[in-house]
């Protein structure tokens, strides 16, 4: 796919670039970015080189993983990075940390509304789902302000630093956000119907 850009109110998310490098490296410091995101530790500069510079570009290219940069305006600070990768032929899952200095202003879920309708109308996306560590706070609270729907806990459902943990999963779906889906989608009947 073709790398794409993302305007919002406020941000701007673009695929990364080697400028981002510094940024990169500076943020995924931060223990709280270590402890929840799969990032090496310690994290040292050429870990960012490589992300911005090979692995970022190397998934538009593959249709791996569509990683965008979200920045405080065209020029801007990075306050956050987001990424989607596909799961399958109909899902897609998305994961993202903002950096220290710019969270609780509500940047990341004004980015995860726009990758999500991206990911929706352009990625061909018709399930999106998110998962995070069970206990992951910041990370579900974004995701249900965004409208998805946390289905419940999988056990042993993501691996973090050779260990299996349980993590929560939820689900947004096209018609959370008003749009159309590629596929028809036949819910189960409610059990209090």
């Amino acid at each position: 796919m073709e790398p794409s850009t993302l305007i919002t109110e406020r941000l701007v998310l673009r695929p990364h670039l080697p400028a981002d490098t510094a940024e990169v490296h500076a943020a995924c410091q931060d223990p709280a970015i270590q402890r929840w995101i799969p990032v090496p530790v310690p994290y040292e500069l050429k870990d960012a080189e490589v992300y911005v510079t090979q692995t970022a570009p190397r998934g538009w290219r593959e249709d791996t993983e569509y990683n965008f940069a979200v920045r405080l305006g065209a020029d801007g600070p990075l306050v956050a990075t987001l990424g989607v990768h596909p799961r399958g032929s109909f899902a897609h899952e998305i994961g993202y940390w903002s950096v220290a200095d710019h969270r609780g202003k509500g940047y990341m879920t004004e980015a995860v509304r726009a990758v999500a309708r991206w990911a929706f109308t352009e990625a061909g996306c018709v399930r999106l789902i998110w998962r995070a560590g069970v206990g992951n706070a910041a990370s579900r609270a974004v995701a249900e302000k965004c409208g998805f729907v946390v289905e419940g806990v999988h056990r042993a459902g993501m691996e973090h630093r050779e260990t299996l943990r349980d993590c929560w999963i939820g689900a947004l779906l096209p018609s959370d956000l008003g749009l159309p889906s590629r596929l028809p989608y036949l819910p189960a009947p409610r059990r209090d119907a």
